[in-house]
């Protein structure tokens, strides 16, 4: 299944930020037992471009691996040949959206004003980040959703178990969380993976409820 529709159908992407490198693929694949199909590791992170990398090689087209906080196009394009097969950003940039589509990958910059989220689409992004969504919330997204229907919208920041399903609802194409699905402050430990596949699950349920 293409990166595209495989965010779009399973409408998550967890958000892996600041994880010790030895823990990401652990991570990934716990997410993955439970329901989790996208996953993003940022580019601030620890040996990012090796976590992308591995994630990548060892999990296949099971689970597609992302860039997040991709500031430039450099930083995207390091990410690209490392194996992502998306790149998202806070910000809106031209050029790593260039070079993202040259690659053949899908496109998710940051954009908060209708203007902005207009320029980001026609620019050629594949979704548009809505960052940060909980300034608003998700009556912002409904807004937006009415004179936008075409573009697809990915609301990021403060997305959590309480207000995932009410973003699906207001026509966001999927949202982006983090620590409130990975909490990376948290030792990785046995435990901890069965409760964030089982926390995974949970997330992915309140979805499928609000579809």
């Amino acid at each position: 299944m293409d990166t595209f529709k495989t965010i779009v159908d399973s409408k998550i992407i967890a958000i892996i930020r600041g994880a010790e490198p030895a823990d990401v693929l652990p991570i990934a694949k716990a997410l993955y037992e439970g329901g989790i199909r996208a996953v993003e590791i940022a580019l601030n992170s620890k040996k990012a471009l090796s976590s992308i990398e591995e994630v990548a090689s060892e999990m296949g087209d099971d689970m597609k691996v992302g860039a997040g906080t991709a500031l430039d196009p450099e930083s995207a394009r390091a990410a690209l040949i490392a194996g992502a097969s998306f790149v998202l950003a806070p910000s809106l940039n031209p050029e790593t959206i260039k070079i993202t589509k040259r690659y053949g990958a899908v496109s998710i910059p940051g954009a908060f004003t209708p203007t902005e989220i207009l320029q980001a689409y026609e620019l050629g992004a594949d979704l548009v980040k809505v960052f940060p969504a909980s300034t608003l919330g998700p009556g912002y997204v409904k807004d937006l959703h009415g004179p936008l229907a075409q573009i697809p919208l990915l609301p990021t920041g403060g997305i959590d178990l309480s207000n995932v399903g009410a973003y699906i609802k207001a026509g966001a194409a999927g949202v982006g969380v983090a620590s409130s699905l990975v909490n990376t402050k948290q030792p990785v430990t046995e435990d901890y993976l069965e409760q964030l596949t089982a926390k995974a699950k949970q997330f992915v349920f309140e979805v499928k409820q609000s579809i």
